[in-house]
């Protein structure tokens, strides 16, 4: 009698790993740079594709892969993602049902403690109750707290929604399988970019098209992202940067500012190339986002840093947040306590530690002081430096970066304090050519990733141009290419995308 079991057997398929390919493993959460996920999708494309002509069908498979994305990514928390998705789909509803400001304000005030009550308990019950704690003299114990990964980016995706309907910015959407493939899309779901609902609902139920350009535009993304997370950073970070941010104290000063420039890199390679190949998949599926990084370190103040690092959190804190505190319609005072408000609850997002609120703080009141000093000078908003200027700028802006990184990557301000403890009293640049020539690998994949981020936009269009002009045989040729590259240098263990922990 033939069961699973014995037709498994008689294939010589192992049961075993069958199951671990299907099942959720904390050690191995799927990433978009695992051969897991791209054979998984390769699956997915020609089922996506198969269904072009019905809509409703394709939704749905996209919607129960992005399910199954989450799952394999944060295990049985799915279920948050669709609590989320229902209230607010309901809320939505019940919001546009009525006129009567103070019961639209009543609904939308039940959506904020819906999506920031779930964010507050999985992410700062212990926090908050630490600092309760040490404030009232008493004892806290820790509770075992798993934190979903990206809570914090379908939270703040999903209140998007809300907000706009109750501004009547946008209509409710009818169908709850719109909504619950807006909020879901695999391919942003646990580490952004942050989408606005105004701006991908109309691409959910138009005709699929993907043109030559959008496949030859996405293709180029998947591949820088995958060379920027697999090659760069995550060799950077297991080959230098970790052991020296893991005990800053037994490294001279030079090693240590070394290791603060990778981390800089690193970074920005991890979280831009993630969206890079988000954005670029979505492109693939005939779905557009928008430019989420923008050669950040290019930046002359700190403001242009805002306007081109993590473009989605700074306009979403911006939009729902500085601009609900009164932004700058209230005199220059109330401006700059909006900005410093505003920055704080963003270093907070980011993670449930005192090291993150001040690496906020500290943006915030970067951000005020460039902004009173702009008004000082009569500089008309949005103009930028040039020539020198700028060049200086953008020296200062980088290194105020840099040191802000310091407190943002250390647990613990007494590691952070031993770093710059190390740069500022046993420097020891003599050291300098043997560190070079000790981890010269390192260094070189370093200065290969600054001169691409600091090359003009105009070399990376060129790059995409060529890459679309390609026949398909050239562009696999490349990505598997790639892909080998990124065997013969990944590590051991799974590198998991640093922004899965926010």
């Amino acid at each position: 009698m033939w069961n699973i079991d014995s037709i498994l057997t008689y294939f010589n398929v192992d049961l075993s790993r069958l199951r671990d390919v299907f099942l959720y493993d904390p050690q191995a959460p799927m990433i978009f740079s695992s051969g897991l996920f791209l054979w998984l999708f390769a699956a997915f494309a020609v089922v996506y594709l198969l269904l072009y002509r019905r809509t409703t069908a394709r939704l749905l498979c996209v919607t129960l892969f992005s399910y199954y994305f989450y799952y394999k990514s944060s295990g049985t928390y799915f279920f948050l993602l669709a609590l989320v998705t229902v209230s607010d789909f309901l809320i939505a509803r019940f919001m546009a049902r009525t006129a009567v400001k103070w019961r639209r304000k009543l609904w939308v005030t039940l959506s904020l403690a819906i999506n920031l009550g779930l964010l507050c308990y999985f992410k700062y019950t212990n926090f908050f109750g630490e600092c309760w704690a040490s404030f009232t003299g008493g004892h806290f114990e820790l509770l075992d707290i798993f934190l979903p990964v990206g809570i914090s980016f379908f939270t703040f995706q999903s209140l998007s929604y809300t907000i706009d309907v109750y501004r009547k910015e946008i209509t409710p959407l009818r169908n709850l399988l719109d909504y619950a493939f807006y909020v879901s899309f695999f391919p942003q779901l646990v580490a952004g970019p942050i989408v606005r609902a105004r701006d991908f609902i109309p691409q959910i139920r138009r005709p699929l098209f993907v043109s030559n350009e959008m496949f030859g535009r996405g293709v180029f993304l998947i591949m820088a992202g995958l060379f920027k997370k697999a090659v760069i950073s995550d060799y950077i970070s297991v080959n230098f940067v970790e052991r020296v941010f893991d005990n800053p104290a037994l490294y001279s000063g030079v090693e240590n500012l070394m290791a603060v420039y990778g981390y800089a890199l690193q970074i920005y390679c991890d979280f831009s190339g993630y969206s890079d190949m988000a954005i670029g998949i979505a492109l693939l599926l005939d779905f557009h986002f928008n430019i989420n990084f923008d050669s950040p370190y290019k930046s002359a103040s700190v403001t242009e840093f805002w306007w081109r690092w993590h473009i989605s959190l700074s306009s979403w804190l911006r939009d729902y947040l500085y601009i609900s505190l009164g932004g700058n319609r209230k005199g220059k005072i109330r401006q700059y306590m909006n900005l410093i408000i505003t920055m704080f609850l963003g270093g907070l997002w980011h993670g449930a530690s005192w090291n993150f609120v001040l690496w906020g703080m500290m943006h915030g009141v970067a951000l005020a002081l460039h902004k009173g000093w702009m008004a000082l000078m009569g500089r008309p908003k949005g103009k930028r430096p040039h020539g020198v200027r700028r060049f200086l700028g953008m020296l200062v802006t980088f290194h105020f970066v840099c040191f802000c990184w310091i407190f943002f990557r250390h647990a613990e301000f007494s590691s952070a304090v031993d770093m710059l403890k190390q740069i500022a009293t046993a420097f020891r640049p003599q050291l300098f050519p043997q560190l070079i020539a000790g981890y010269w690998e390192v260094f070189a994949l370093m200065g290969l990733g600054y001169v691409l981020h600091f090359l003009p936009g105009s070399w990376e269009r060129g790059c995409t141009k060529t890459i679309i002009r390609l026949p398909l045989v050239g562009k696999a040729v490349l990505l598997v290419t790639l892909i080998y590259l990124v065997i013969q240098m990944k590590s051991a263990d799974v590198q998991p995308f640093i922004y899965f922990q926010f």
